[in-house]
């Protein structure tokens, strides 16, 4: 049988945006990006797709399946099925109203019941962290989920005899780490640059249709799916720039009266 490997993937605001353009909906706490610029892929999400094809390039094509999977409310199907483009097999979307503001303890209790639902999965691949929210909790709740030993933050990943070989990147340079199959494993950008799709997979991506799920599908109940963390609040800080010039006669005078003004100000 192929190797099976599931890459979980997240559409998100573009990262490239100007501050300026994002806006915030208070109602639903939430980051609202301008309507003329499409969400993508996270970034993290395509190094891990990247990784997972590298395997697939490894092994042969017909030795391994690449799913991506991804959960949310909507989606822009010209943006999630990116992954399709660049030679993924195939594509996972649960689909729910009820996953619009899932936390990530919720986000990983959804992705994990899709991956049990797809029978024996060999290796799950997942960004280290998503752009948005910058937490990098989902990855390993899934591991908690499914029981499966986690590596994180990797920037290689081979499988050799019914192992994960990765390379974990640490401050002062990488571990070499061997897990029995099957694991999850964490991909950061340290991989390298995602390959671009090439025409062929475009057009391949065109005629593949993902495969919607609802969270019923999964044995999943909405209402039992209620944050574990609540957001009291998102806003902008508002910054406040003031200047204020030191006289004195001469620079000692100067210098006299800032150390007295910092004094005041409690900064020295």
């Amino acid at each position: 049988m192929p190797l099976t490997i599931v890459v979980t993937a997240k559409q998100v605001l573009d990262p490239e945006t100007p501050p300026s353009a994002l806006q915030i909906d208070p109602s639903r706490k939430r980051m609202v990006g301008p309507a003329n610029v499409p969400p993508v892929v996270n970034g993290f999400d395509e190094n891990a797709v990247e990784a997972a094809l590298r395997i697939k390039d490894a092994l042969g094509a017909s030795n391994v399946k690449i799913t991506v999977l991804s959960a949310g409310k909507s989606f822009v199907l010209d943006v999630i099925k990116k992954p399709l483009a660049m030679g993924a097999d195939e594509l996972v979307l649960v689909q729910d109203d009820a996953c619009e503001n899932l936390d990530a303890f919720q986000t990983a209790r959804v992705l994990a019941a899709a991956i049990k639902s797809m029978g024996t999965v060999d290796l799950v691949l997942c960004g280290r962290q998503a752009s948005d929210w910058d937490q990098a909790q989902v990855p390993l709740a899934i591991a908690e989920f499914l029981g499966l030993p986690c590596v994180h933050i990797t920037r290689k990943v081979e499988v050799k005899d019914g192992t994960v070989v990765v390379e974990r990147v640490v401050p002062d340079g990488a571990e070499v780490i061997q897990v029995p199959l099957p694991a999850v494993i964490t991909v950061s950008n340290e991989l390298g640059q995602p390959r671009y799709p090439t025409l062929r997979g475009i057009m391949a991506s065109t005629r593949k249709q993902p495969i919607i799920r609802k969270l019923a599908d999964l044995g999943l109940n909405p209402a039992d799916l209620k944050p574990k963390v609540e957001l009291l609040d998102l806003y902008i800080p508002v910054r406040q720039k003031k200047c204020e010039f030191i006289s004195g006669d001469n620079d000692e005078e100067k210098g006299r009266n800032l150390a007295r003004r910092l004094r005041e100000a409690k900064l020295i």
